[in-house]
């Protein structure tokens, strides 16, 4: 796998840069009932520091670093898992209620809650005898 730096410039002006790592697509769980669309998640190893959710043009993209293990005085001799970050996007219905939107993050499981518009919620209509 090839590692190339990656500079980034910060809001607050300032650059960072940081090793180009492969990227996983994480693994998703979505459910839905007449209120909100459920999504659930797995990205082992990132943290609510490390995870960053966003929304642009009908867009949902989920992006999560995970920071290396480096153990001070040991060298990997054998390794199952390749290091790399999570990425996933989704394309948004216009049913979603954008403003409403909301996320946490525990053990490594990111879970959204994208609640549906006033408008096309379905409304039960009573009837009355005439």
């Amino acid at each position: 796998m090839n590692s190339d730096t990656l500079t980034r410039r910060e809001e607050n002006g300032t650059v960072t840069r940081e090793e180009k790592r492969f990227a996983f697509t994480p693994k998703c769980d979505i459910w839905e009932n007449q209120n909100s669309v459920y999504l659930e998640v797995e990205m082992p190893g990132v943290t609510d520091q490390n995870v960053d959710v966003s929304l642009e043009d009908g867009i949902l993209t989920i992006l999560g670093r995970v920071e290396p293990l480096n153990l001070e005085g040991y060298s990997r001799v054998y390794a199952e898992y390749e290091d790399g970050n999570f990425e996933r996007s989704f394309r948004i219905s216009d049913e979603i209620d954008e403003e409403k939107i909301s996320a946490t993050m525990k053990h490594g499981l990111l879970r959204l809650e994208l609640p549906k518009r006033e408008a096309v919620k379905p409304r039960r209509i009573s009837v009355t005898a005439a």
